[in-house]
């Protein structure tokens, strides 16, 4: 299926994150954190957020980090996802109440998403009857036995209909950069990949599914100051540049010198948010001749001067 680049939003796609005592708070930031990255790289307010209990009260997560919701679950005003957190203790919050209280919410929801233990709880209140659905992994067997009308997969993340169910922790991030390329695109989710592994070793090793595009992005990221041409990296890959541009077209939506481009001018971006570099330094490093050629690359993109966009990071 051909991906979209980017995509213009008018208006935040809405989530609400359920939280219940003894979540895990490493599936909640892999959650959250892609979400305020895309709103950091976007310079836009693409995704708004808020966390909920069923009480209103606070709970608290595994390692016994304290987290305050911002209202209770029967005040949840309607969104596009509501995703359901639990990891310990699911079987606990598997009450009467909490059923109804379920119930009622999903009406409330676009999209239901389950998380680790979160699916359980989904199903005991009868909203994955009938559907395939994943959960963590120590409890799939379990959860085959207790719920029969579910149809439990083994997998990191399955989606059915307006129900999304997750693993755990790790396919939380996945599950978040594939919603953001849906809703923002495929340049936004590359923006956010490079926040996270910026100067790292995986920096180069995107989620991309396709191998051929994954090794091109990590040529292109490890030759920003002096860019390849794409001949080159074609060469280096061993394929024709018609190749290199069918899989950049079909996999990110767009060919593969946007994809450089825009890789090269988000690298200038970041190092105008983040440093006191000169712009004709910044200029040399994001592999242009001048700081007027860098200037012009930017005008098109953000529709200002880099002397504009210095320091105009959002820091939320």
């Amino acid at each position: 299926m051909m991906q979209r680049w980017t995509k213009p939003q008018r208006t935040p796609i809405t989530f609400a994150f359920l939280l219940y005592d003894r979540f895990s708070n490493l599936c909640l930031a892999n959650c959250l954190e892609p979400l305020r990255a895309a709103n950091t790289v976007s310079r836009a307010d693409l995704f708004d957020w808020q966390i909920v209990t069923q009480t209103g009260e606070a709970v608290h997560s595994s390692s016994g980090m304290r987290v305050l919701p911002h209202d209770e679950l029967g005040r949840l005003a309607p969104c596009d996802y509501l995703f359901i957190l639990a990891s310990y203790d699911h079987t606990r919050h598997d009450t009467p109440r909490m059923r109804t209280a379920l119930r009622g919410a999903a009406k409330k929801a676009g999209t239901l998403v389950g998380m680790d233990t979160g699916p359980w709880l989904m199903a005991s209140a009868g909203l994955l009857a009938g559907r395939r659905a994943t959960l963590h992994w120590d409890l799939q067997d379990a959860f085959a036995e207790r719920f029969l009308d579910v149809e439990t997969e083994r997998a990191r993340v399955i989606r059915d209909g307006p129900v999304i169910t997750c693993a755990g922790a790790m396919s939380a991030l996945d599950l978040m950069m594939d919603l953001i390329a849906h809703h923002a695109g495929m340049a936004a989710r590359l923006d956010v990949e490079n926040q996270f592994m910026h100067g790292s070793d995986t920096a180069a090793a995107p989620s991309e599914p396709d191998a051929l595009v994954r090794r091109a992005l990590e040529q292109m990221r490890a030759h920003v100051e002096r860019p390849l041409p794409l001949g080159a990296i074609a060469r280096r890959l061993h394929c024709q540049p018609r190749t290199l541009d069918r899989h950049f077209r079909r996999s990110l939506g767009a060919p593969p010198g946007t994809v450089y481009r825009h890789i090269r001018l988000s690298e200038a971006r970041k190092l105008l948010d983040s440093t006191s570099l000169a712009i004709a330094e910044i200029a040399v490093r994001c592999g242009y001749d001048s700081p007027a050629a860098l200037a012009r690359a930017m005008r098109v993109r953000y529709g200002a001067a880099p002397t504009q966009l210095r320091g105009g990071a959002r820091r939320d």
